[in-house]
């Protein structure tokens, strides 16, 4: 999950609270302009598996997927696919 904190109807954090209090394991990388310490210290606290600021370069972004899904996985995969979605 790419989690955006400034949702419209709710905040990105109280997803993030609510997906990690229901025990859903799934990979997420928090990707916001918010760039304090605080704020990074915070979801990354909360259960977020990674935190980028905007802007961002797309090879970072892609190279901490790769990350987030090895430490998650337990192995390094070279292609992600979901379906009939692939990213290499």
């Amino acid at each position: 999950v790419l989690l955006d904190l400034s949702l419209p109807k709710m905040s990105g954090i109280d997803v993030l609270r609510e997906l990690r209090r229901s025990q859903c394991a799934v990979a997420l990388i928090i990707i916001t302009a918010r760039d304090s310490v605080e704020d990074r210290v915070g979801g990354l606290d909360l259960g977020a598996d990674d935190y980028i600021v905007k802007p961002f370069d797309v090879d970072e972004l892609l190279a901490r997927l790769r990350a987030v899904v090895r430490r998650k996985s337990g192995a390094a995969q070279p292609v992600l696919s979901n379906g009939v979605v692939s990213l290499d």
